[in-house]
């Protein structure tokens, strides 16, 4: 089979490699300033770029005639986008080419917010009130009517790129106005206070086959916007977080139309009521190293499993997902203040990663006990913070 994977930013790399180990063909399109990254180039036939990666009729003109070009000579069986950015372009190529695999209406309930909220909404998903911000009296309903604080969000962004928090209506109205023509872009939410979990994921025919719940210790909105440190950990299995949050995920994939994919999830516990709430999802593996740590407590690379799986559905072929561990893990990740800080004091047998970024200092532990796990991730952000931690502003990107 031959695969056409999108990835607009440096990642994947394990689902190119395993893509083309199970004896595929693979093309990647990718941005021009991305050419020198470390890219799997024995695992890829051949490397195609755009020089920006906007979503734009431009670039999806180029898209399409590049693409149209490579048909001449090649059949292309998938189409695969590797990061939330590309899920869009991904789609528009396969129903241009009616090549088989998510299209566009799809599409938009993994990359678009508030199509995510109205759908889970009428399917009976419990979400947080929000509203859009394409009419006036219903931005002036919401304010009356819902308890600040509110947020309001960019609908095509990922992590807390964009987001900003008011606590009354002339706020919001700020806001909104300095939003000028862009405003349908974005959506107002209420700020319930609570934990934040995600649920990371493989669907095949509308059914998880694997699922791992885990719960931000410092939630990327946290992270982002108050300069802290990244933590997640799993959750106790069999759980109430665990079952609850893997039920609600399934629902999540029935309703918004998901056949097969990774997907990454996320949920809030409402403090208030102790209730969840579904909060967004995509049709990808989760950044910020989550998927290393799903390894470490699991045994499984959802990058390698999401192409096994992708191979498969393509060929006609069953899917089979090797035996899962359930370990206890968890990550922690800071910016540093030094280009490469040394964390050679850092000795503990549990530790089974170390991120390899200059200015970052991380680690993913795995135990059997998952006190031990809380345990080092308590002990390791106190060291990180008096020894490495630097914050800086919300990025354009997120973390990944």
């Amino acid at each position: 089979m031959t695969f056409l994977c999108i990835s607009f930013y440096f990642k994947g790399s394990a689902f190119l490699e395993a893509c083309a180990a199970a004896g595929n063909t693979v093309f990647l399109l990718t941005k021009k300033s991305l050419e020198n990254s470390p890219w799997p180039r024995a695992s890829l036939s051949q490397v195609f770029y755009l020089e920006d990666d906007a979503n734009t009729p431009e670039n999806f003109s180029q898209m399409k005639k590049g693409v149209a070009w490579l048909l001449r000579e090649h059949q292309i069986d998938r189409i695969v986008a590797l990061d939330d950015f590309d899920v869009e372009k991904a789609a528009y190529l396969r129903e241009e080419f009616r090549i088989p695999g998510m299209g566009q209406t799809t599409a938009h309930y993994f990359r678009d917010k508030l199509a995510m909220r109205m759908r889970a909404q009428a399917a009976g998903i419990p979400v947080p009130p929000f509203s859009s911000l394409f009419h006036n009296e219903d931005i002036n309903h919401f304010a009356a009517t819902v308890a600040p604080p509110w947020v309001v969000k960019p609908r095509a962004e990922a992590s807390a790129t964009g987001i900003k928090k008011v606590h009354s209506a002339q706020e919001l109205w700020d806001v909104v106005n300095g939003l000028e023509d862009k405003r349908h872009n974005y959506l107002v939410e209420q700020f319930l206070p609570g934990d934040v979990y995600h649920v990371d994921a493989i669907s095949q025919n509308q059914e998880l086959v694997f699922c791992q719940v885990s719960k931000y210790l410092n939630t990327p909105f946290e992270v982002a916007h108050g300069g802290g440190i990244f933590r997640s950990q799993t959750v106790p299995y069999g759980g109430i977080e665990d079952e609850a949050l893997h039920r609600l995920t399934g629902e999540v994939m029935k309703a918004f139309g998901m056949q097969f994919s990774a997907s990454h999830t996320e949920f809030i516990r409402s403090h208030a009521d102790g209730h969840f709430y579904f909060l967004e999802t995509s049709s990808r593996v989760g950044g910020a190293h989550l998927a290393e740590m799903v390894e470490a407590a699991s045994g499984i690379n959802l990058w390698a499993e999401w192409a096994k799986l992708e191979t498969a559905i393509a060929r006609g072929e069953a899917y089979e997902l090797p035996p899962v561990r359930k370990d206890c893990a968890g990550i922690l990740i800071s910016l540093a203040r030094v280009e490469h800080p040394d964390t050679s004091s850092y000795q503990d047998p549990e530790i089974v990663w170390r991120i390899n970024k200059p200015h970052h200092v991380g680690f993913i532990v795995r135990s059997t006990s998952r006190e031990r796990v809380t345990e080092l991730l308590d002990s390791y952000a106190e060291r990180v913070y008096h020894e490495f931690h630097a914050s800086a502003p919300v990025p354009d990107r997120p973390l990944d």
